[in-house]
């Protein structure tokens, strides 16, 4: 079982919040947008959502 995490990109302001947040360093800051580099590590623990004030990522389990 993994999670699938998805950014609207259209939303996302790259301000990292989601990034310092994660404790399993899923996510990194390219060309000012979030990505989510280590999607396999994703523990589901919602830090990274409650962590984006904009509501741009999405977060469901496999």
């Amino acid at each position: 079982m993994g999670y699938v995490i998805k950014i609207d990109s259209g939303l996302c302001n790259g301000d990292g919040n989601c990034k310092d947040a994660c404790p399993s360093d899923v996510y990194e800051i390219k060309d000012g947008k979030a990505v989510p580099i280590n999607m396999e590590e994703c523990v589901g623990c919602d830090s990274c959502i409650e962590a984006c004030e904009v509501n741009a990522i999405t977060l469901t389990e496999e």
